[in-house]
């Protein structure tokens, strides 16, 4: 009976100190993401980065996305899309890291990434409106509008006001034949942004 006192005595004291060190860690975390933070707002990517290199930890999906945002600010765009994807593999269902990124992607031209990045939002969030905008506009480019327009028609459903959504379901359907839809997704637009020069140009084509 003595040796099990001393034995949930030691667990209990191992516990406790677990806890403190986890603590103290969270402190310095937290004190380094302020830094870095301060640092951002002053445009000082080196010193930011260093500011999380400082407490970097491989397992940690925060450090790992944080860095992927600081990276991308630096114009470092291959550094920034390996820690979004170490992000993204600590994390499997983040659509955050997935929308980070493709910031870099985009900046590097690396668009057949980009798009996977929105493929994938699209199997954990069907309904992601900004995957199925640019999902859209992918279709639109390569001229199959069909496959484009159920795209563009979930966007307009869940945001009926939306310029962007309008304006290209607009353009899609003008190309599908579809004038008189068109044209009153054209006029919704306009309403939206007053004499815009695309959506004007789409109302004249459908007259």
């Amino acid at each position: 009976m003595e040796i099990l006192k001393r034995s949930i005595a030691v667990f209990i004291t191992i516990i406790l100190l677990l806890s403190s060190a986890s603590a103290q860690n969270a402190d310095e975390i937290q004190k380094a993401f302020k830094s870095s933070y301060v640092n951002e707002y002053k445009a000082n990517y080196s010193n930011a980065l260093a500011d999380l290199q400082k407490v970097y930890k491989a397992d940690s999906y925060e450090i790992n996305l944080r860095m992927g945002w600081l990276q991308y600010s630096a114009k470092q765009y291959s550094s920034s899309m390996d820690y979004y994807q170490k992000a993204i593999d600590l994390k499997k269902y983040s659509v955050e890291a997935r929308l980070g990124f493709i910031k870099p992607a985009n900046e590097a031209k690396q668009y057949d990434k980009a798009y996977e990045k929105y493929e994938e939002i699209l199997k954990i969030d069907p309904y992601n409106s900004i995957a199925n905008y640019w999902v859209g506009v992918y279709y639109y480019g390569a001229r199959k509008y069909d496959i484009a327009a159920k795209y563009f028609e979930l966007v307009v459903n869940m945001y009926p006001f939306d310029y962007d959504a309008n304006h290209m379901l607009g353009w899609t359907y003008l190309n599908l034949g579809k004038t008189t839809d068109a044209k009153m997704l054209f006029i919704k637009a306009l309403f939206n942004k007053p004499g815009d020069i695309s959506a004007t140009d789409g109302l004249n084509k459908c007259k």
